[in-house]
């Protein structure tokens, strides 16, 4: 896997800017790189690094060029160690050289100086890891990701914090009721009020993205109703679910019907399934990224 393929956007610019272009010149589909042990099977692949690597070189070959975004799942690379790794690294480099956008599907979230390795790990210039985007649980407080935002502000990369995620797992934490302080909110702060945990989290990002970068977005899944209150977040939404999970281009349309300009449906499975072929995977991404396109115009 070479790393010969183009200069990647300098993020100059901020992540808003520089995602607003993305999605001008190749649509808002966001495909997932996960190399899922069926998936590798069903390929004829090794489930080693070296078949993590395969599969990573098919991908690349086929999304390169075509869609807005790829989304590698981490942990798929993890599981193989350093070997898996050094993979995940030289995609990632060869995806962004290649001038497509990088969300590592990382999930990272801890506290102070953690959360600061974690950030230079997956935001930070000169880092192996370095992409355009990662993902973050907020569940340690979202003031804790403030490494993370912080570097991502400035270097023009973008964080995708969980609100309300796809699994049905996630309801009872996500859907839990607190007191909401006023900064974040659009209230004043004589008037404390009751939110979801989720709507919390939406209003933060809301707060944070105040400066009109678009900095943090939010992960919000498209195969229910997510019952959030959007209405101040103007930032991007990665929005897991398309395909395998059951969620459709009309569910989008009625979802997320008043966040659509940034608006960043994710699919994996439902066009992994079409591999090995680079041809059928390619063929499957433009239709699926047309498809959307349509259905949120």
């Amino acid at each position: 896997m070479s790393d010969d393929r183009g200069a990647v956007p300098a993020p100059g610019h901020s992540w808003g800017h520089r995602l607003r272009s993305a999605i001008g010149a190749r649509g808002r589909l966001c495909v997932g790189i996960d190399p899922h042990p069926s998936l590798l099977r069903a390929w004829g692949l090794p489930e080693s690094a070296e078949g993590v690597e395969a599969f990573s070189e098919i991908c690349v070959e086929a999304f390169v060029g075509e869609v807005a975004l790829v989304k590698p799942q981490v942990a798929f690379f993890e599981v193989y160690g350093s070997a898996g790794y050094a993979v995940l690294e030289r995609t990632i480099s060869v995806v962004r050289s290649a001038g497509t956008l990088v969300v590592a599907d990382a999930k990272r979230g801890d506290i102070g100086s953690t959360m600061a390795a974690y950030a230079q790990s997956w935001l930070g210039e000169g880092s192996p890891l370095v992409s355009d985007a990662v993902t973050a649980s907020p569940y340690l407080g979202f003031g804790a990701l403030d490494p993370a935002l912080s570097l991502a502000s400035e270097t023009g990369r973008g964080v995708f914090v969980l609100a309300r995620t796809s699994n049905p797992e996630g309801g009872g934490l996500q859907g839990a009721r607190v007191t909401e302080s006023s900064e974040s909110s659009q209230l004043s702060a004589s008037t404390p009020h009751e939110v979801s945990v989720a709507q919390s989290v939406v209003d933060d990002a809301a707060a944070y993205n105040r400066d009109g970068n678009d900095t943090v977005g939010l992960v919000v899944g498209a195969t229910r109703g997510h019952g959030l209150n959007l209405s101040e977040f103007s930032g991007p939404i990665l929005a897991p679910g398309l395909g395998a999970q059951g969620a459709t281009v009309a569910d989008l349309a009625e979802i997320f019907y008043d966040s659509r300009e940034l608006l960043l449906p994710n699919t994996s499975r439902d066009v992994l399934r079409h591999g090995p072929s680079v041809s059928a995977l390619r063929e499957a991404a433009e239709r699926v990224r047309d498809e959307v396109e349509a259905g949120l115009a």
